[in-house]
């Protein structure tokens, strides 16, 4: 048996995280995905932390991909770039809207030699609309699509979060569209162009916000650690410091947490008997389960809340987290071997498959690892590609035959 994606050929040009984490999860799944790069590399190949030259943030985001080296501006690298997409069957970029065009690489330009291609392109903003053009990171989109709003204690500065999470949607987005582009070009021949926006994405996963929003006209605003619309649902400080997250989502689970705590008089006060009604009188029923949490250890509070089911867990620093046994016992961290940084742990693929799942088969490329194997696929000789370096239209990896084969390239 093969993995889901196997025989699907992807073409990635996308720099730093959307576009390459879009392109990793398809190779995960199969996808033979070939990452084309200028001749300077991804730009995420200078984000620390650095290990013999070669960034480990990149080798995260682009296992199972094999780098071919392109320069872009010069006519020759762009005809390559093309007659590669005419065998290919999904391309996913990530570069700002028009970039493409004047490639001669976009959507349009692809169908005319390849009719049935799934083309996905992840922005900021989309690839329409006035704010078509305007640079967008994450931060930026966080800030724009509402994110940073609903985060902190009311009327004071937004923390930043502390994962990518424009960057993550948008890739998630990617994916699934891609993938839904494989299946209706499977199913009726004919591909899909995608256009995602991180704004856009960040915005439709925001689901109870906008749902408040549009139903009472009502903004969304700060709520520091409190659910918009469950209490309690935070977090607790513990007798050493530490904290624990709470969630009551029904009135067993209230009533079982204020048991434990020795609060079960409360419950029969009217403010406390609904879920609406704990939320409307948060204000006062939070600092009474507060003092209790107060007197337990995080380890003792969290023991006692398995025991009656209510959910319940630490704050975990990464270190605990990719440490825990539950974790170790799903494998989550796995170890590869890479030709420049040597034995490196990683995190696998959070899907499960009965069989032929997704899977690690190849570490992240070094940058032009594989120009003189994609370039082969084209009919392009040694004094061809011989020819192609000395113009810089393509460059190659220089690395010693053993560690190209610990690279499985």
């Amino acid at each position: 048996m093969a993995r889901p994606l196997a025989g699907v050929r992807v073409l990635e040009f996308a720099n730093f995280i959307a576009g390459p984490f879009c392109g990793m999860l398809l190779g995960d799944m199969g996808a033979d995905v070939v990452k084309i790069e200028p001749p300077r590399g991804d730009l995420a190949r200078a984000i620390p932390p650095m290990i013999n030259g070669e960034s480990a943030s990149f080798a995260a985001l682009n296992r199972n991909k094999k780098s071919l080296v392109l320069d872009l501006k010069c006519a020759e690298g762009r005809d390559l770039a093309l007659r590669l997409a005419a065998g290919a069957d999904v391309v996913v970029e990530n570069n700002r809207p028009g970039v493409m065009e004047r490639l001669g690489l976009d959507a349009a330009a692809v169908r005319k030699v390849n009719p049935a291609i799934v083309y996905t392109s992840v922005s900021g903003f989309g690839q329409t609309g006035p704010d078509r053009n305007r640079a967008g990171v994450n931060l930026i989109i966080e800030a724009m699509a509402g994110t940073l709003s609903v985060m902190g204690e009311p009327g004071a500065m937004p923390p930043r979060p502390g994962i990518q999470t424009a960057d993550m949607f948008g890739a998630l987005f990617a994916a699934y569209a891609s993938l839904a582009g494989l299946v209706g070009a499977a199913r009726g021949g004919e591909g899909r162009v995608s256009d995602v926006s991180l704004m856009e994405a960040s915005i439709a996963t925001a689901i109870w916000e906008t749902a408040e929003y549009f139903a009472t006209g009502k903004v969304p605003g700060q709520l520091g650690h409190s659910h918009r619309s469950t209490a309690p649902y935070q977090l607790f400080a513990t007798s050493e410091g530490r904290h624990v997250a709470v969630g009551v989502p029904s009135d067993a689970h209230f009533a079982r947490l204020m048991a434990v705590l020795g609060l079960g008089d409360h419950l029969a006060d009217p403010r406390f008997t609904s879920l609406a009604l704990r939320k409307e009188n948060e204000a006062v029923l939070v600092p009474l389960i507060a003092a209790k949490v107060a007197e337990w250890t995080a380890a003792d509070f969290e023991a006692a809340m398995l025991r009656e089911g209510v959910p319940c867990g630490p704050v975990r620093n990464y270190a605990e987290a990719l440490g825990n046994p539950h974790i170790r016992a799903r494998g989550l961290v796995v170890e590869t071997e890479h030709p420049v940084l040597g034995r490196q742990k990683t995190v696998r693929n959070p899907v499960l498959m009965d069989h032929d799942g997704p899977e690690i088969a190849r570490p992240a490329p070094v940058l032009g690892q594989h120009s003189r194997e994609v370039l082969g696929l084209l009919g392009i000789g040694e004094n061809e590609f011989a020819r192609l370096i000395e113009a810089g239209v393509t460059a190659e990896a220089r690395l010693q035959s053993a560690e190209l084969s610990a690279a499985g390239g």
